[in-house]
């Protein structure tokens, strides 16, 4: 109804600043209030005009659902209600764990530093396949030469990138440190044009965990009810 009525738009990689310590940190994606800055610098006004700009498949019925969905314009960001930030671990797991680690926990940093109201909410997405062709080591005409493969130890590999992800903190109360919300999904995704398949079964958490992805949208939904219903 907020959407409907132009109350919320939303932003892409908006950078947000803690108040206190001046950390900033540009979030994917915010839901947010129109800001009175000057217009977007896009020809993307609309979130249905990213789903062909990226590249985004839907299948019928999900494309079917967004066109019943009043339509979600991108604004000057205003006053932040969910800001998101999304990362992958598609290979090297291990090598890359300090990193993702760091820069998820940064962001719940930098969007509650900014605005402790705001529902600060991490997505993570890790790879489980064996393979892998990574663009980093890949750096030539795949025409020209057989490209080098990556592999991994999985499930362990995977299983150690979702732990790591699992001891970014949380929080249930404003007073404290963490996401609002996070979640986690599973994939098979070997990088070589093969189909990318969701992965539900172990070790992608199962739908009663707290990290599974309707989990985490449910409970966004539930924390925006709560904090926004009078906007």
């Amino acid at each position: 109804s907020h959407v409907a009525r132009g109350a919320v738009g939303f932003g892409i990689n908006h950078e947000m600043r803690d108040f206190k310590t001046g950390r900033k940190k540009d979030l994917d994606l915010v839901l947010c209030t129109p800001g009175s800055a000057a217009s977007v610098k896009s020809s993307k006004a609309t979130f249905a005009e990213l789903i062909n700009a990226y590249g985004i498949v839907l299948t019928g019925r999900e494309a079917d659902q967004l066109r019943d969905y009043p339509t979600l314009q991108r604004v000057p960001v205003g006053s932040v209600h969910v800001a998101l930030e999304a990362k992958a671990c598609m290979t090297a797991h291990i090598k890359a764990l300090p990193r993702l680690h760091d820069e998820l926990n940064s962001s719940h940093l930098a969007i509650h530093g900014a605005s402790g109201f705001s529902i600060a909410a991490g997505f993570a997405m890790v790879n489980v396949a064996d393979e892998f062709i990574s663009s980093d080591q890949n750096k030539f005409n795949l025409r020209t030469r057989p490209p080098r493969v990556s592999r991994h130890k999985q499930p362990n590999d995977c299983i150690r990138a979702i732990e790591k992800i699992r001891e970014i903190p949380r929080r249930t109360r404003t007073s404290e440190e963490g996401f609002d919300a996070l979640g986690i999904v599973v994939v098979e995704c070997r990088n070589d044009k093969s189909p990318v398949e969701l992965v539900e079964a172990p070790p992608a958490p199962r739908p009663n965990d707290i990290f599974h992805y309707e989990s985490m949208i449910r409970r966004i939904v539930h924390l925006y009810e709560n904090k926004f219903s009078n906007i």
